[in-house]
């Protein structure tokens, strides 16, 4: 039976605000910025930034050069893919440009009239992504989430732009005020020449009060004054200040009597702690019903001995799926041994997690039971690294967060990454 492919709908143009005016002119020869080298767009999320953006650079491309090759890069070729490339083809054909997507070679060729150039797709997630890059020579290079990368590979990246007039494109949300493209671009935009346009979600004209609303009510604390505000702030302080005790925090009896699925978290420590949090679902809200919590330095046990006990902790219960450190290999090996399948290694990528966990708290979606005391106890005293805030990363203390690790592998699969990386910024 052959599969229905639906159509992409038409790209429903709304009218811009000044600074969007601002991003799609700014190369143009009658304005007074033509001769910068770079843009930087950074601020609130839903602010308009990518739509810009991403159209100006291929408008600009195309006005400028022919048969020329350029650069597109996100965290990873999906994200930039699902956040930038998708609307942008749909922008670009609701203007008579052609757009042949090569998804083999991640390669677009885009056309109008007789101009064509190719711009190709990288992910720059981590510091062997520089190698991705290495050689190709480039006309202009487009960064979407910048600060989500590593310094090498944009480096790497803005040194293959050395055709006569290349220009580079970036754009974020914030991270915290010693991350290094704040203090490598942001704060040097006289010697990169570059034009600076920050953004807050009033700056998108598409977007009504309510839905802005929702947006603002959805955060707080650090994600607040990043997301919302647009603001390069420090991360400090208990990580999950949300956290109420009088809110989140479960007597036996108020657990619901019966759930619709049941999820298993695990992280696994050798010499540090073994954490097992099983959570049930119930009406898209989840309960961390029970923790199994074993940290003795003096007794250290051997992994077939935690597979035994997580064999004892689920007991009869039928989990959906459990979720482990994706490090603890010889744990998996010793549990399929004994027969428990349903093992996924969890998506360990930690501010993201934080960041699902908090809006899970903020929206009241997220329960513990009050026989959970060690994960209580975690949930107090879960804290930012100010050293590592000193080097512009985000890391909690590696200290009291074996039950919030366990956690965040959990809520982060079943909720999801908050929709703001999903959507147009």
């Amino acid at each position: 039976m052959a599969v229905l492919k639906l159509k992409p709908a038409p790209f429903k143009w709304k009218p811009f605000s000044e600074k969007q005016v601002q991003v799609l002119t700014w190369w143009m020869p009658e304005s007074p910025h033509h001769y910068m080298e770079a843009i930087i767009c950074d601020g609130s999320v839903r602010a308009g930034k990518t739509v810009a953006m991403a159209f100006s650079y291929i408008v600009w491309a195309t006005e400028t050069f022919r048969s020329e090759q350029f650069g597109m890069a996100g965290k990873t070729i999906g994200a930039l893919r699902r956040n930038v490339v998708g609307p942008l083809k749909r922008m670009l054909a609701s203007r008579g440009y052609q757009v042949h997507d090569n998804k083999t070679d991640n390669v677009l060729t885009i056309s109008r009239g007789l101009v064509s150039n190719q711009f190709f797709l990288f992910g720059g997630k981590d510091e062997r992504s520089q190698e991705l890059i290495q050689g190709i020579t480039l006309a202009g290079m487009f960064f979407d989430e910048v600060a989500l990368m590593p310094k090498s590979f944009v480096d790497q990246a803005t040194a293959r732009c050395s055709v006569e007039d290349a220009k580079m494109w970036f754009n974020c949300n914030p991270a915290g005020p010693y991350h290094w493209f704040k203090l490598e671009w942001l704060d040097d935009l006289d010697n990169k020449r570059a034009v600076h346009i920050h953004f807050t979600m009033e700056d998108n004209l598409s977007l009504s009060e309510r839905v802005r609303d929702r947006y603002r009510r959805r955060y707080s604390g650090i994600f607040y004054q990043r997301y919302i505000l647009g603001l390069w702030v420090m991360a400090e302080g208990v990580i999950y200040n949300l956290f109420d005790r009088s809110k989140h925090e479960l007597k036996p009896a108020d657990m619901p009597a019966e759930f619709n699925k049941f999820y298993v978290g695990v992280d696994y420590g050798h010499t540090n702690a073994t954490v097992f949090l099983l959570l049930g679902e119930k009406d898209g809200q989840l309960y961390i019903v029970k923790e199994y919590y074993h940290s003795d330095p003096e007794q250290p046990r051997a992994p077939s001995d935690y597979a035994r006990d997580f064999v004892d902790f689920i007991g009869d219960v039928d989990v959906k799926k459990i979720y482990i450190d994706p490090s603890a290999k010889g744990f998996i090996t010793e549990l399929k041994k004994l027969g428990v399948r349903r093992i996924e290694e969890a998506d360990n990528s930690v501010l993201p997690g934080i960041e699902s966990v908090s809006v899970a708290l903020k929206e009241l979606r997220l329960f513990v039971s009050q026989k959970c005391r060690e994960t209580l106890k975690e949930f107090q005293s879960y804290i930012w690294d100010d050293k590592a805030a000193q080097r512009g990363e985000d890391k909690p203390v590696k200290r009291h967060d074996h039950a919030m690790d366990a956690l965040r592998y959990v809520v982060y699969a079943i909720f999801g990454k908050p929709r703001r990386s999903m959507l147009i910024t």
